[in-house]
């Protein structure tokens, strides 16, 4: 890719009309702007005359946390601290470095291993402590995808199950039927050691006959069918459950019906049941479902470094047309030397037509939008995680939590929020070389 000569991949690029020739970047009316975090750390400024595109409103957030578990290849290197508030306050406070501190069964800590799990993660280490104590306690934990969080209450549902017993005692809840099969291929992983350990999956499409009692320890399942096995077919005994755990509670809040199912299934069950909730973020309304949930629970939140935020700084260029951005765009291209690029667009219209012509100015494009099925989407980012593709055009919902994918270099194209330009560049990735120019 050529700089100052103003080619890319042999192709001459199409000036910006404003410009000076390409390298010169002085004439393209940057502005910079400051960020802060809010409350929960993330990045975001507000526009009161911004409105919401159809993909916004159409965000399956489901779809988005399934996308993020299949696309995790291992774990994320958070750099968040963790806040822990106990139930209570004069009890000492506990953390572990190692699993062998945890005392774990044999065949639990051999999955463990096996999994890949070296020590425990950050959220492991304040988490795992006070699900496995004894009493049990309950709890609520701020974690997100790639932490380790599905890992540490699949191990904690492993450690209170009598095998002998056969009925369940632990119950699981995710907001969808794919969900639920991710999280029954971490309790079959990690229990592979424990053959004596059987899981049921209370979803879509697994019919059982009248009467039927379910023998399997442990249940996982979304909240319509899990109610019906305890309470109109009455498969599950909910007396009987041990310990609860309610996964992606905000996706859980976020689709219609599950929270007051969750709800009732919680009433169902014993007082002295252990109960987990998680959730990626804690918001107002996931706070007061937590809260009926889960009763005098221990609390872990993830507060963001403020640190990492104070390196972050971004630019914009003002053009007056969607054909002066694309060009403003080949500029950049023609003075800066880019690996690979991500580009967020306001839209899947924008987006269709941006890769198409990028394509045509000899780019190697990937695409990404919400019309694509998880397994599709997963893929493509695998793809460019690979540098099969140099440059990745997504829209900016499809983009939530794939900052780290991009390794080099982030743009937003066109974006007419100022909520949206800011999510690019929430994990710091912005790269240094463009603040060289600017």
């Amino acid at each position: 890719m050529a700089g100052a000569a103003g080619r890319v991949q042999g192709r001459a690029l199409r000036r910006f009309p404003i410009t000076l020739p390409v390298g010169d970047l002085s004439n393209l009316h940057l502005k910079e702007e400051k960020i802060k975090p809010d409350t929960n750390g993330a990045v975001v400024k507000t526009n009161a005359n911004a409105e919401k595109t159809d993909e916004e409103e159409k965000e399956d957030r489901a779809a988005q946390s399934l996308l993020n578990k299949l696309i995790r290849s291992n774990l994320v290197d958070n750099t968040n601290q963790v806040e822990v508030l106990q139930r209570d306050p004069n009890s000492p406070l506990y953390s572990v470095k190692s699993f062998e501190e945890l005392r774990l069964k044999p065949q639990l800590l051999q999955g463990v291993y096996a999994m890949g799990f070296n020590r425990p993660s950050k959220i492991q280490e304040n988490a795992l402590p006070l699900m496995l104590a004894e009493p049990p306690q309950n709890l609520i934990a701020q974690s997100q995808s790639g932490t380790g969080k599905t890992a540490a209450f699949v191990l904690a549902m492993l450690s209170q199950v009598e095998p002998a017993n056969k009925y369940p005692q632990c119950l699981c809840l995710s907001p969808t039927y794919e969900l639920a099969l991710q999280t029954g291929k971490v309790i079959e992983q990690m229990g592979k050691f424990y053959p004596e350990l059987k899981l049921a999956y209370a979803v879509r499409g697994n019919k059982l006959e009248r009467g039927q009692k379910i023998s399997e320890q442990i249940v996982i399942g979304t909240p319509g069918t899990v109610l019906d096995w305890c309470s109109k077919l009455k498969f599950i005994d909910p007396k009987k459950i041990k310990v609860f755990v309610l996964d992606e509670a905000d996706v859980m809040i976020a689709t219609q019906g599950h929270q007051d199912q969750s709800i009732r299934i919680q009433r169902m069950l014993p007082r002295n049941c252990q109960m987990l909730l998680f959730s990626a973020t804690f918001e107002d309304s996931v706070w007061k479902f937590a809260q009926k949930v889960v009763p005098d629970p221990n609390v872990i939140k993830l507060k963001r470094e403020e640190e990492t935020l104070d390196t972050i700084k971004q630019y914009y260029v003002l053009c007056s047309s969607r054909d002066e951005k694309f060009q403003a765009l080949c500029n950049l291209y023609g003075a800066i030397t880019i690996a690979q690029a991500m580009i967020f667009c306001h839209t899947r219209k924008t987006a269709s037509w941006l890769a198409a012509e990028l394509s045509k100015e000899g780019h190697q494009v990937a695409l990404l939008s919400g019309e694509m099925m998880v397994e599709q989407r997963a893929a493509v980012i695998e793809r460019f995680r690979e540098g099969k593709e140099k440059v990745l055009v997504t829209t900016n919902v499809c983009a939530r939590g794939k900052q780290r994918t991009c390794p080099t270099w982030s743009l937003c194209f066109g974006a007419s929020s100022e909520s949206h330009t800011a999510r690019p560049f929430r994990s710091g990735f912005l790269h240094s070389r463009i603040q060289e120019h600017f």
